[in-house]
């Protein structure tokens, strides 16, 4: 495919009107509709096999707003809730007995209930919703590797993952948990193999990680695809992935995932509801924040698959009613901390998401505080997708962020640290940020949203070539000077050498302040509130819009 061709692509497939700002071209184009099992009619001799999938849910254990397009605008309404996916499971099985659940990670980190229990409240809470498999998600770690293992373990449902291993004395030792799994049911058997990002010592805190080393899926996916298929002889082979969805993709078109009939996706938050058929594997990933189930049915006749169907499901709260079992457990581990959670710290008048690649009111918000509270020449902030949106306002008219919300979006309270760096490194660590998020090779993509900053003005290219995204930077007003020594502030990540902040190197006289992340937002709302986060245009894309949600590009895929 041309790199025109691939530009025209992305514009047509990857854009979506953010709140009014620019109309989504695929409005008019029909979704799939809401899977229901009394639309597949069954022969007398055939089965139905329903495999279902949460993923990124991130400790939202409530219903929350949701951001949709729909009839040419974006609406908000509520969806998710593990009280309200807990109803959906329990009518999915009573439809279908012949019914496998399963969450690809990133579970036990993305709220205040979750730190202060260093994850085990969501134990009783993940364990009362029954699933049948889990993998681990990049930020399973994010209370290092003795927690994650034991959180894991004390979900009652098996842990598969293919590619995480115990360091021994740098080399790889046992498996952490076993690389695979099969279930038989209809007359098939299922195979089912767990990968989780291997770059998760670069993309996050290294302390995060230590004691575990990751491998490519490419280093060992064909012998097990092998083993599957022809050990196990297995009818289906589904890979359980927390890759992101660009890596998915290109896993899907690699002769390694040859045998591999679906790979069951997660990290990039992405809602694919036409499945994305690679060369050897088709693609699913399932949005976020359990908002939606994936769900692919597999209609089964004298022990062959003879029909599949996938759908992306809405979790609505109003149509799958709370479950008063999970409900009261949810209450019950929350009851401790209800009162710092619910506390309102101040309001904003617009609502709260974090859904562009480029630049959003979340981070606007927390870029803004920076600036106010640290005063440098350069605030940065990265690029993250977790927390759901943020849009019903309260009895004053503003819509209230909450300690608890503080956390959702911020759920580690990193040490705000200042440094000093030329213009040329700027420069430099901008390029590598792009690449990060825009690279031709998604095996270099780092996951994440363009970093984002303030104090500075950028116009990039996301089709450039590495080292030629960067068009023009001007700080304060003025066009960036290579010699000039700029004062940058950004959050400290455990493990980091003590000159590098936010990835960039070499940081001079840097030095811990004496703000945490929390302590900078809760300053800057209780002088300010409320706020109006709306994105400055600090970041801008020459070739794509502003509204641009994902980074998948050149294939018929749209994020709705």
């Amino acid at each position: 495919m041309s790199e025109n061709n691939s530009r025209r692509n992305f514009l047509k497939f990857a854009t979506l009107s953010g709140l009014g700002i620019a109309s989504n071209p695929l409005s008019a184009l029909p979704v799939m509709k809401q899977n229901a099992l009394g639309k597949i009619e069954l022969k007398a001799n055939q089965q139905l096999v329903s495999l279902l999938q949460t993923t990124d849910v991130h400790c939202q254990l409530h219903a929350h707003d949701e951001l949709f397009w729909e009839n040419e605008q974006v609406v908000f309404r509520k969806a998710g809730g593990y009280a309200h996916l807990a109803t959906y499971f329990e009518e999915a099985r009573k439809q279908n007995p012949n019914t496998f659940i399963i969450d690809t990670g990133d579970m036990f980190q993305g709220s205040q209930l979750s730190v202060e229990t260093t994850g085990q409240a969501l134990q009783p809470i993940l364990n009362a919703l029954n699933y049948d498999l889990y993998i681990p998600g990049n930020w399973e770690v994010v209370y290092k590797k003795a927690n994650m293992i034991k959180l894991m373990g004390g979900l009652k449902a098996p842990k598969i993952c293919t590619n995480m291993f115990h360091d021994v004395n740098g080399s790889k030792g046992d498996f952490i948990f076993p690389p695979f799994y099969t279930w038989n049911t209809a007359g098939i058997k299922i195979g089912f193999l767990g990968y989780t990002d291997p770059l998760v010592p670069i993309r996050q805190s290294p302390d995060y990680s230590k004691g575990i080393i990751y491998s490519f899926p490419e280093e060992n996916l064909e012998h097990y695809v092998k083993l599957l298929r022809e050990q196990e002889q297995c009818d289906f082979v589904i890979l359980l992935s927390h890759l992101g969805l660009s890596q998915q993709i290109a896993l899907s078109n690699n002769p390694a995932s040859k045998g591999v009939d679906y790979i069951f996706g997660g990290d990039t938050h992405e809602r694919v509801r036409k499945p994305i058929k690679g060369k050897y594997s088709t693609v699913v990933e399932p949005g976020a924040f359990g908002s939606f189930v994936g769900r692919l049915d597999l209609v089964v006749e004298n022990g062959k698959i003879v029909k599949e169907q996938y759908s992306l499901d809405e979790i609505n709260p109003d149509k799958y009613k709370n479950n008063k079992t999970v409900q009261a457990i949810v209450q019950q581990q929350e009851a401790p901390f209800k009162k710092d959670i619910s506390k309102v710290l101040g309001y904003s008048t617009i609502p709260l998401y974090r859904y562009f690649v480029v630049e959003n009111t979340i981070d606007t918000l927390i870029i803004d505080a920076l600036m106010w509270q640290i005063k440098p020449d350069i605030v940065l902030s990265n690029g993250f997708r977790f927390c759901p949106p943020n849009k019903t306002p309260d009895a004053t008219g503003n819509i209230p962020i909450t300690q608890g919300y503080v956390f959702d979006m911020l759920p580690v309270n990193s040490v705000v640290r200042t440094g000093k760096v030329t213009g040329r490194q700027i420069e430099d660590w901008l390029e590598k940020e792009l690449n990060n998020v825009f690279a031709k090779d998604a095996s270099k993509r780092l996951g994440g949203w363009v970093v984002k900053f303030k104090g500075m003005k950028v116009e990039f290219t996301a089709f450039d070539e590495m080292g030629k995204r960067v068009k023009k930077i001007t700080v304060g007003g003025q066009p960036l000077d290579p010699q000039k020594v700029y004062v940058i502030s950004a959050c400290e990540r455990e493990g980091d050498p003590e000159d590098m902040l936010c990835r960039m190197k070499n940081v001079k006289d840097a030095k811990n302040s004496s703000f945490t992340l929390h302590d900078v937002l809760s300053n800057y709302l209780a002088a300010n509130s409320p706020v109006t986060p709306r994105p400055e245009g600090n970041a801008i894309i020459l070739d794509a819009p502003s509204t641009m949600l994902t980074q998948v590009y050149g294939l018929d895929y749209q994020f709705v």
